[in-house]
């Protein structure tokens, strides 16, 4: 086994002190040029390797990382993103990475910018937030990149930035994930709807990536010549509105029987089309949210597509504390995996997000 090079052994190579070689690994100056590259060459020659660990917990410094996320209580989603990122807040605070949670209105852009107006001020070591809001998002990502801000997006990945990594789901295969799933319950001839459920669906790049993926799987099978509709709703909190454009999807597209809902907010669309239609419709949606799994287990959701939301969280904090107190370098982009959830496998998942909360 290589033995492993210790401070002493550069100090006693070079003839000066540890405190020296000290002050020269970690750039404190009061060295004198010349002993100062005699002790880098040593450096070099022994082979060093510095303890990023040990010396996070020796100089007891600290480093605050900026973390935009959602209000929880105005999501169930993000209420579990929320329980990863304080789950790994744990852990990095032993080795002095800070978080400041800052929450934003899930549905107000203004309130995300003005939230990330307040992360820079506090002159953070790292940024970590879902660019919900394009517009807004790339405006923080521009005044980051100009104050050389490492920052982690999770959940919705915008392309051509400068981003240290991503961590979420690969929309596009989702898209296709979903087509695929919807497909075993449809007959040749029979429409589907991709149905949008939530605000500023237009631009949203990980919808439209969903589905161009979507699409994409109908395309290549050919002899099922499914329809394929696209509907976006925003008041999807004013129920009877969503009862009336839901009806109006189902007159409009009579052979309708299969809904591919392209975010959490599946549960909302079976609460409104049990009290306007006896009509089989296969749906398929994301994400395993109380009132979700509820309609799953009532065979009411034929499948649920897991986007993991709480590990998008832990694995957000622990790359930026890989970046900042390891100095290792982070896998750029990281998707989760698309875990297909149904009523004869749900237990496992449920038995797992319960240790999750566990361990907060």
């Amino acid at each position: 086994m290589k033995k492993r090079v210790r401070i002493k052994d550069i100090a006693d190579k070079v003839g000066v002190s540890t405190g020296t070689v000290d002050r020269v690994l970690h750039n404190r100056g009061n060295v004198a040029a010349d002993v100062k590259a005699k002790v880098l060459k040593a450096v070099e020659e022994l082979g060093y390797e510095r303890n990023h660990l040990a010396s996070a917990l020796a100089y007891n410094r600290t480093m605050k990382v900026a973390v935009l996320l959602p209000n929880p209580k105005m999501d169930p989603y993000w209420t579990q993103t929320d329980k990863g990122v304080l789950k790994a807040a744990k852990f990095v605070q032993n080795y002095g990475l800070v978080l400041d949670i800052i929450h934003f209105d899930l549905f107000d852009p203004t309130s995300f910018a003005n939230c990330a107006k307040i992360a820079l001020k506090g002159k953070p070591a790292a940024l970590l937030f879902p660019p919900i809001f394009v517009k807004e998002a790339k405006w923080l990502i521009e005044e980051s990149d100009k104050l050389n801000i490492p920052y982690t997006m999770i959940n919705t990945k915008l392309n051509e930035t400068n981003y240290l990594c991503y961590i979420g789901q690969d929309s596009y295969q989702s898209g296709i994930l979903g087509a695929r799933l919807l497909n075993f319950g449809l007959n040749k001839g029979e429409t589907v709807c991709i149905l949008n459920v939530d605000y500023s669906t237009k631009s949203a790049h990980h919808l439209l990536e969903k589905e161009r993926g979507f699409r994409k799987y109908f395309s290549k099978q050919g002899n099922n010549k499914i329809s394929i509709v696209r509907e976006d709703f925003e008041s999807f909190d004013k129920k009877n509105m969503f009862k009336d454009f839901l009806s109006d999807l189902l007159k409009k597209n009579p052979n309708l029987h299969g809904i591919f809902v392209t975010n959490s907010r599946v549960y909302k669309v079976v609460d409104a089309l049990k009290e306007i239609t006896n009509r089989p419709i296969k749906i398929v949606g994301f994400d395993l949210i109380d009132a979700n799994l509820k309609y799953l287990q009532e065979n009411k959701i034929d499948f649920l597509i897991n986007q993991n939301p709480n590990d998008q969280g832990y694995l957000g904090v622990m790359s930026v504390f890989k970046h900042l107190i390891l100095k290792e370098s982070v896998e750029k982009i990281q998707y989760l995996p698309l875990d297909i959830v149904v009523k004869e496998n749900v237990k496992y998942y449920l038995k797992k997000q319960k240790q999750e909360e566990l361990m907060l």
